[in-house]
């Protein structure tokens, strides 16, 4: 698995150690982020890639990012270099997912 740290923000919110990658056995890029302060008006947590093959392609994540008011920082050319190398790489299905256990 791939993790880079990046700056999420929403609208004037952000969280400075947000995290993008891809999962290899879920073959899905993931976002997660949590907004540091807690009340009304503020984001819920964002966690996107949960399921697999849920987000094929780096773009599909940072679009749906943006649809839901997101928008990501700090994801360097070497770090999306890296993230697409691991996503174009056949990764076979695990037991669980051949046994029908994963969703």
């Amino acid at each position: 698995m791939s993790r880079y740290v990046i700056t999420l923000s929403h609208e004037e919110n952000s969280d400075e150690e947000a995290a993008i990658g891809f999962d290899p056995p879920l073959r899905t890029f993931f976002l997660q982020g949590f907004m540091e302060e807690e009340g009304e008006g503020l984001p819920l947590p964002i966690w996107l890639g949960t399921v697999l093959e849920e987000y094929t392609t780096l773009e599909s994540i940072v679009e749906e990012a943006r649809a839901q008011g997101y928008e990501i920082k700090g994801l360097t050319r070497q770090h999306v270099i890296e993230l697409l190398e691991l996503a174009g790489q056949r990764h076979e299905p695990r037991i669980a997912e051949i046994l029908g256990l994963v969703i």
